[in-house]
């Protein structure tokens, strides 16, 4: 199992947010790059990012400092937030980045996924954010009446990466990643899932860990890493020795 440092860019600056609330959100790095190449450092392999700006506008808010993570990084990268259309997509692979997430996107157009996949293989993830098992959309400030399993079937042969599914009632609130639903929804589908939201401790990646049979091949990690109740350095050691019951 991978895990998977986050850096949620807010006007520039690393921030992190308590579930979804722009309003709720504390900086802890005004040098993304910088960041970035931390977390390089401490052993992570695959860097998460996040544009929140952007998630909310509905278009790209914070190129800059996307920009310069990715010129800071050799492990590969990849960016949701604001990418609602094909010319996104490819600017954004042309600037470096290794996949796009698509979010709201995937939600009101998964045409868009379906084309997307097409013409750049291997590159297009989905993002699944909900709240009670509802999916949400537009920065997490509108929730749908679809259900996250039924959003992911949707895109079942379409050739998606993987599913990032957050719990937006655990993200950034340190309570543990929702277990049940995070298996319920990666043995629905045969895409692999990246789960999010919650993830406090390694207690916390062990568990993950146990339901990595059913489809959860990585876990996305913000918050307790920034605050250092996660080491980056411990978590990646966890998952390489990890033997299984």
């Amino acid at each position: 199992m991978l895990v998977i440092p986050a850096i949620d860019l807010k006007e520039g600056k690393c921030v992190r947010l308590e579930q979804g609330l722009m309003e709720k959100d504390t900086v802890f790095c005004d040098n993304p790059a910088e960041q970035a190449r931390e977390w390089e450092r401490q052993g992570g392999e695959l860097l998460h990012i996040v544009d929140l700006d952007g998630a909310f506008a509905g278009v790209p808010k914070n190129r800059a400092a996307i920009a310069s993570i990715i010129s800071a990084v050799s492990i590969p990268t990849q960016l949701g937030g604001g990418i609602r259309d094909i010319e996104t997509i490819g600017a954004y692979l042309d600037l470096g980045l290794s996949r796009v997430i698509l979010g709201t996107a995937a939600q009101r157009n998964p045409q868009l996924v379906e084309e997307a996949c097409r013409l750049f293989p291997g590159r297009i993830v989905v993002g699944i954010d909900a709240k009670n098992g509802m999916v949400a959309v537009q920065g997490w400030a509108e929730v749908t009446g679809v259900t996250a399993v039924d959003l992911a079937k949707r895109f079942e042969g379409y050739g998606v990466a993987a599913i990032i599914y957050t719990d937006i009632s655990r993200d950034g609130m340190m309570q543990g990643p929702n277990l049940e639903a995070t298996k319920a929804l990666a043995e629905a589908i045969t895409i692999p899932v990246i789960a999010s939201g919650g993830v406090s401790s390694l207690k916390d990646i062990e568990n993950l860990m146990a339901i990595e049979p059913a489809g959860v091949t990585g876990v996305i990690t913000g918050k307790a890493i920034y605050t250092g109740a996660i080491r980056l350095t411990e978590a990646v050691a966890l998952t390489k020795n990890y033997k299984p019951n």
